[in-house]
């Protein structure tokens, strides 16, 4: 098995553990005994999966894109997690936390958020529970996400923007966990990534498995019992990788994560510690760390969640990078050939595809990618750079 529980010390190989202020320890081991009880209760398992049926609306399907695929030269098949509630895959997690948070007695959840989608996740999720919601965004990603802020604000959440650092989503994990050591009696940090201090990166990827392992059965459905030869997806934290991996971790299908080029921790990083964790993160000759950049403002992290870094130590995953131009080609060719406008988080994972298609990628093959988000978020932004 390859993407198992960590160790005792919550490290996947050489990354992860558990690196936070000392006022933090007892609430990481509150929420790793929560989460432990819960994930061996199957009363737990099943009031998350009726609300992930009935509320989220799983599964979501496999989308087999012929257009794309015939224009391509490769066989593409879509797993469209953009179709959940709120418009992307950031509510598996969020409902598992929210779950969380009620069973540990807390009644304020907090959260970081840069595209704005984990944020909504979040203002819903406490809009359903009755729990106050606090979200920490990054000033320039509250403008170029005015959409999702207005919709957090609607759900009853405040928003509330970080005007330090580089304004985007290292500094909003900064303020959020700024927050919790304040208030960690009566809050819990809902981190939507596989990132932070354990049991962080181990718990969101086991609730966002669930993108994995419907997709290993919707694509064996489909292929006639094969398994695809790429499963590529986007990575910034790396949440919606880490999920559907999972699924494909012990087969023998290749998996590519994409990175943007201007955010690449795995290749331009070197180890170090951030936000609670040991992974690879983008960091100067005196070891400070760097600002990412990305189109996407869900990918414009200097970090990437320790899993990750183990999975390319280890040689089971490959990570690539593609440069912006490219991701706005992938996001204007998915809506001409399928009708399917993509977030331009997962637009990532499509534009290595499509540059890879016939090199690669041989011809005919099959290519799974996980269509995390819908474009929505992103059409105004978009339209503002395409304009001649």
């Amino acid at each position: 098995m390859t993407m198992i529980e960590p160790d005792e010390t919550g490290r996947f190989g050489d990354y992860g553990g558990r690196f936070i202020p000392e006022s933090l320890i007892p609430a990481c081991r509150q929420l790793e005994d929560a989460f432990r009880a819960a994930w061996a209760d199957p009363g737990f398992h099943a009031e998350l999966d009726a609300m992930l049926r009935d509320y989220a609306g799983r599964p979501s399907p496999t989308t087999e894109a012929k257009n794309l695929s015939e224009r391509l030269g490769v066989r593409v098949l879509l797993k469209r997690d953009e179709l959940n509630h709120t418009g992307s895959h950031k509510i598996n997690n969020v409902i598992g936390q929210a779950l969380l948070t009620r069973h540990m007695g807390k009644r304020r959840i907090i959260a970081e958020t840069g595209a704005g989608q984990h944020g909504v996740a979040t203002a819903t999720a406490a809009a359903f529970f009755g729990l106050d919601c606090v979200v920490y965004m990054g000033e320039v990603d509250t403008q170029r996400q005015a959409l999702n802020v207005f919709k957090m604000e609607l759900l009853g959440a405040e928003v509330r923007p970080v005007v330090s650092g580089s304004r985007t989503l290292k500094d909003a994990i900064n303020d959020a966990m700024r927050d919790w050591v304040a208030s960690v009696e009566d809050t819990h940090y809902c981190i939507g990534s596989v990132m932070g201090p354990h049991p962080y990166p181990w718990m969101v990827r086991e609730f966002q498995r669930v993108i994995g392992d419907e997709a290993l059965v919707q694509c064996r459905a489909i292929l006639d019992g094969a398994d695809p030869d790429v499963v590529v997806a986007c990575v910034g934290g790396g949440s919606n990788a880490a999920g559907i991996f999972a699924g494909f971790a012990d087969t023998a299908s290749e998996l590519v994560g994409v990175q943007p080029e201007g955010g690449a921790a795995i290749g331009r990083g070197l180890p170090g510690v951030v936000h609670g964790s040991k992974s690879l993160l983008l960091q100067d000759e005196e070891g400070q760390v760097t600002e990412a950049h990305s189109v996407s403002a869900g990918l414009d992290y200097p970090g990437v969640g320790p899993e990750h870094a183990h999975l390319d130590a280890i040689g089971r995953a490959r990570y690539e990078t593609v440069a912006d131009a490219e991701v706005l080609d992938a996001f204007q060719l998915l809506s001409r050939t399928e009708g399917i406008i993509p977030a331009l988080e997962p637009a990532h994972a499509l534009a290595w595809v499509m540059r890879e298609a016939g090199r690669s990628i041989p011809a005919g093959a099959t290519v799974l990618i996980n269509l995390c988000g819908r474009g929505d978020k992103d059409a105004a932004q978009v339209m503002g750079m395409l304009k001649p």
